[in-house]
């Protein structure tokens, strides 16, 4: 009897003391080696690669972001966003919820449609969105061919939150973002080739262009 007791408090004690100590490893002391490697190494990342300009944060520049018109009716939560024909715009963003605390990020939840290709109600999205994308990219000196309108510019990513647009949907921005800011067309068009990444390691994606980053030097630009 006395010895299945003193067992059976030995295992007990080596128990929480295996807790303790892989407590302290696994719960203090990792975190914290893994968190001053990360700010040390990577500090940008780690915070989330946030995105500043004029000593403030705007955005990360993971995350894709609208850029709309104020509403008309700001009390009514049906009426539909209207681009600011100011910005270059991103893709578009049908996911899974509305964040109502910072309309930048209209989702709270990442995700995609989960539409199939043949669905009725993406079929039209993609058709309504291709005849606003050359609506409001037409100039008096630039018409948008509805053949020149790329995918990107009528779907929404895996995530829904792609801060990335093609090199081809920037193009066809350009004119439309000259007109209305009163810009020459080819600093705008220079604005997209400095802002065009090529693909990682040459090979891996495809080109892009991060919205936030090219509308931040377009303030910038437009403000000179």
């Amino acid at each position: 009897m006395n010895n299945s007791l003193t067992t059976t408090a030995r295992l007990l004690g080596a128990g929480l003391r295996a807790l303790l100590v892989l407590t302290v490893i696994c719960g203090v002391l990792y975190p914290l080696a893994v968190t001053g490697v990360a700010q040390a190494a990577f500090g940008a990342k780690a915070n989330g690669s946030e995105v500043k300009s004029q000593g403030r944060v705007v955005g990360s520049e993971l995350i894709g972001q609208r850029y709309d018109l104020p509403k008309k009716n700001p009390s009514d939560p049906d009426e539909a966003a209207r681009p600011d024909p100011h910005w270059f715009q991103p893709r578009p963003s049908k996911g899974q919820g509305v964040n109502s605390l910072n309309t930048q990020y209209q989702l709270i939840v990442s995700g995609a449609t989960n539409l199939s290709g043949d669905n009725e109600k993406l079929i039209q999205q993609v058709k309504d969105a291709k005849a606003a994308v050359v609506r409001d990219n037409t100039t008096p000196d630039f018409t948008v061919q509805a053949s020149d309108v790329p995918a990107d510019a009528v779907t929404s990513s895996g995530s829904g939150l792609d801060p990335d647009i093609s090199p081809a949907y920037a193009k066809l921005q350009v004119h439309r973002v000259a007109r209305v800011n009163g810009l020459p067309v080819a600093e705008v068009a220079k604005l997209v080739a400095d802002h065009t990444r090529g693909r990682v390691l040459g090979f891996i994606g495809e080109p892009r262009v991060n919205v936030l980053k090219l509308n931040i030097a377009l303030r910038e630009l437009a403000g000179k």
